[in-house]
């Protein structure tokens, strides 16, 4: 069972309750019961409720795996055309790919901005200390997809190899 055909369960039995509670709202009022302007109040959230499990029912909840990515931190996002988010320096070129395109999905909403542009750019950088007391920021890789497909086949992805090579080298021995 995926999660919006378990919410759209949810909603279906939430509807009925929302249903059941309004007629005995009304007859609350018919018979002049005095808990009736509790079960108008019971009847009112239900129906938000509702509404709420139907909005979940409709939008995708599940979220793609990309294999040999690593955890990243999103440092900036406006909820534009732009982010940007923090990885290990310690990391490689394939995980930096990985990342990135896990990044790219995970950064897709259709209710951003486009402020005159279709593409979300989503920029990688890393924090290195060539020396003590010193820190410098380095980008590592972009990516581009659209902001209006959520399967983005065309995602324009760039790796700044020269940009890599100043990470710290870690030795694939050491455990």
């Amino acid at each position: 069972m995926t999660p919006n055909s378990a919410f759209l369960q949810y909603c279906q039995w939430s509807a009925i309750l929302t249903i059941a509670c309004a007629v005995l709202a009304g007859l609350a009022f018919l018979f002049k019961w005095g808990f009736r302007f509790r079960l108008v109040g019971a009847t009112g959230f239900l129906g938000v409720l509702t509404v709420g499990l139907f909005a979940l029912s409709l939008v995708p909840l599940t979220r793609t795996a990309v294999p040999g990515a690593v955890r990243y931190s999103l440092i900036y996002d406006a909820s534009g055309t732009e982010a940007v988010i923090v990885v290990p320096p310690e990391i490689t070129k394939p995980q930096l790919t990985a990342t990135l395109q896990q990044a790219a999905g995970d950064l897709f909403s259709p209710g951003r901005t486009s402020k005159g542009g279709n593409q979300l750019t989503i920029r990688a950088r890393a924090l290195v200390h060539p020396k003590p007391g010193v820190s410098e920021v380095v980008v590592l890789g972009q990516v581009q997809r659209s902001l209006s497909v959520r399967e983005d086949a065309n995602m324009n992805l760039d790796i700044f190899d020269d940009q890599l090579a100043q990470l710290p080298q870690v030795d694939s021995n050491e455990s």
